[in-house]
């Protein structure tokens, strides 16, 4: 006697894989989640990106700064720049202004020489006047000069805070 279950030809697998589905309602509902999910995976691999709108590019800052020439360069001027100093050195951090600019993690940096907090891991408004950091310790400085490489790695422009 033979079974019934075993099918004796190929379409009468597919038949009763079929029927298997349809026989029980969970089983529907896990066939058309699955088919949702497939659709939407397709789907969203097929999407063009929109593009994103480019920044106007600002032009190239190429002067020494005082600490109080900084100050209007914090990203709520009518140009949105921001620069920061560290180490003497003043990069424009503009491209970051999600980080540095108002309302960002780092705003009290924005405008002003980040060098002692970033030294002494401190996102507190710092001197408003030069800074010479001479009572910093060794490991300190060393922080600030990893600062200072990290912010020239990441491609930030460079100008000057002269010693005054």
């Amino acid at each position: 006697m033979a079974d019934s279950r075993v099918p004796t030809e190929s379409g009468g697998l597919l038949s009763n894989l079929f029927l298997e589905i349809i026989r029980s309602p969970v089983n529907i509902a896990l066939v058309g989640v699955i088919t949702l999910l497939v659709y939407k995976i397709v789907k969203s691999r097929q999407k063009v990106p929109e593009p994103v709108p480019a920044e106007p590019e600002l032009p190239k800052l190429r002067r020494d700064f005082t600490v109080e020439e900084l100050k209007p360069y914090d990203g709520t001027g009518q140009d949105g720049r921001i620069l920061v100093a560290v180490n003497g050195k003043v990069f424009d951090v503009t491209k970051g202004k999600r980080f540095y600019g108002p309302g960002g993690p780092y705003s009290a940096f924005g405008g002003r020489d980040a060098s002692r907090g970033l030294a002494t891991f401190s996102v507190v408004s710092s001197k408003d006047e030069y800074d010479d950091l001479s009572d910093l310790n060794t490991m300190e400085m060393d922080s600030v000069r990893e600062w200072e490489m990290q912010f020239k790695g990441e491609g930030y422009i460079t100008c000057f805070v002269p010693c005054t």
